[in-house]
């Protein structure tokens, strides 16, 4: 996935501001089961709110993690609200059109 415009990611972030996290990372952190939650609702949904209530020090390995596993970028992190897009690989499914 190509890396995304400041501008782009600033339009994404409008675009999450009214949604509620669909995931959240319990004590346990990012397990496989939680990644593929993530995975399916990003399938679903493209721009997904993930609510990790972590240490700020773990706030960017946390980022960087799931952006490596789930292919996916971070637009955004607000407290502990990660907001992940990633852009679905159906052209006819594709919710969220992205300008150039």
């Amino acid at each position: 996935m190509p890396q995304l415009k400041s501008s782009q990611r600033k339009w994404l972030r409008g675009l999450a501001h009214p949604l509620e996290p669909i995931v959240r990372l319990g004590k346990h952190g990012a397990t496989e089961g939680v990644l593929s939650e993530i995975d399916a609702a990003l399938d679903i949904h493209e721009l997904v709110k993930v609510q990790a209530p972590i240490p700020r020090e773990e706030k960017s390995d946390l980022a960087a993690h799931l952006e490596a596993e789930l292919n996916a970028q971070v637009v955004g992190r607000v407290g502990h609200i990660f907001i992940l897009y990633r852009e679905q690989s159906d052209p006819e499914k594709r919710k969220i059109h992205l300008s150039e």
